[in-house]
């Protein structure tokens, strides 16, 4: 609007609306742009998706992105879930690039003809079966009439507990999935007799005195695979180097926690949402527990699984073609494994 001032001049004087509107633009535009300064080289990034559970076999997850916040390589991004049914169909709709997850659901998704392959295999060893304290069981075979969950039925826990009960001709143990946040509490409420699972849950109420160890998966079953990752094939042709980096910097985060293991704990901890003691105790007890370093996928093991899930009508067909890909795992190189940093190490080059 126009107005006259005391020499007779005419002044446009821009209403307060139009001010105000006007500088909002200014303000966001300069925010914007520092946003740009101070954000855009981060912003260019390669980002690689994992789908994880906070579980020890899966530690490579929170340590990679953990490594790879700062730099400008590749950026891990570990994303926690709290199902492996849910991480799956993340997995196949592309929504994650890579899925840590438990290793018999692999084997149907590939059934499925989901094309994917297992490219690393998480630590080991890290899986006990606990049971409510006063239940008196030493045994499996105690655990008749009782109620025992394990992650799903897709899981290895599940086939090495059907295999103990076939092999020792215990019936009567009512099985059932739980999503291992959840067990904990259904043992400390009674909905749960025992469990079986990857640590730190079962760690979680042996140290509340909730609960007694019955047994640790070793002794039943050396070698035991908890959890694997899982890529999609048509990721690997795409991005060769990519997945190579992303299995040398898992394989490597495995040899770095099993020299610190409380460093580990403490960077697990503040991604899983638990006690940096209970990750700690779970790592170590007993000393030297976890396998960090049979991380080579190998298609005899899985065929093994497969034909236990057959065996336990759990799948229609045993084949497990096509599903390893143990290339990169093979290639991972593990010198100058120092700090924490140095996990992420650069991809060594045909001279």
């Amino acid at each position: 609007m126009r107005s006259d001032d005391a020499a007779g001049k005419k002044v446009v004087r821009i209403p307060l609306s139009v001010r105000l509107v006007l500088l909002s633009v200014i303000w966001i535009a300069a925010i914007s742009w520092l946003h740009y300064i101070f954000n855009g080289a981060r912003d260019t990034r390669t980002v690689v998706k994992m789908g994880y559970m906070p579980v020890i076999t899966n530690l490579a997850a929170p340590l990679l992105d953990y490594a790879s916040k700062e730099g400008d390589g590749i950026r891990f991004e570990a994303l926690k879930f709290s199902s492996f049914a849910e991480m799956a169909e993340a997995l196949r709709n592309e929504k994650i690039q890579a899925a840590f997850i438990i290793a018999p659901l692999a084997i149907v998704l590939r059934q499925q003809g989901v094309d994917v392959k297992v490219v690393y295999i998480g630590n080991r060893h890290e899986s006990t079966m606990v049971v409510k304290k006063g239940t008196g069981a030493s045994g499996l075979a105690d655990l008749r009439g009782r109620t025992v969950a394990v992650p799903m039925r897709y899981s290895g826990h599940n086939l090495a507990l059907l295999l103990q009960m076939d092999e020792h001709s215990i019936d009567g143990i009512r099985i059932v999935e739980m999503n291992p946040p959840d067990m904990a509490s259904a043992l400390a409420t009674g909905a749960l007799d025992a469990y079986f699972v990857g640590e730190p849950f079962a760690a979680q109420t042996l140290k509340s005195g909730n609960a007694d160890r019955l047994f640790y998966v070793e002794e039943i079953w050396p070698g035991f695979i908890c959890n694997l990752m899982l890529v999609k094939n048509s990721f690997i042709k795409r991005h060769p180097g990519i997945v190579a980096q992303l299995v040398q910097s898992a394989a490597r985060s495995g040899i770095w926690a099993s020299r610190n293991p409380r460093r580990a704990a403490r960077i697990a901890s503040g991604y899983w949402g638990q006690p940096e003691d209970l990750v700690y105790y779970a790592m170590t007890t007993p000393a030297h527990r976890i396998v960090y370093d049979r991380f080579v996928p190998v298609r005899e093991e899985l065929q093994y699984l497969a034909d236990l899930m057959v065996r336990f009508g759990l799948t229609d067909s045993g084949t497990v073609d096509g599903l390893v890909a143990d290339g990169f795992a093979r290639q991972a190189d593990l010198e100058g494994i120092e700090d924490v940093g140095s996990i992420i190490r650069p991809l060594k080059t045909a001279d």
